[in-house]
């Protein structure tokens, strides 16, 4: 992976994990706030998923296993 493209990707992660919040903070004026987690749920899970993706990428590039292109 090369490294702007991780830079990209973590931003997309932080957005995305933003994007939640703000989803479920909205959606509770309209619904209850059981309803409003669950329309945020896909936001935040994939947020979560590519943060996750991005730590092991991260742990094997300073191990020396699979270092980051320029």
């Amino acid at each position: 992976m090369r490294r702007n493209t991780f830079v990209k990707l973590s931003a997309l992660a932080l957005g995305l994990v933003l994007l939640s919040f703000i989803v479920m903070g909205l959606s509770r004026l309209v619904v209850a706030a059981d309803t409003a987690r669950l329309i945020s749920a896909p936001t935040m899970l994939a947020g979560g998923a590519l943060i996750v993706l991005l730590t092991v990428q991260s742990v094997l590039a300073v191990s020396g296993i699979r270092p980051l292109e320029e």
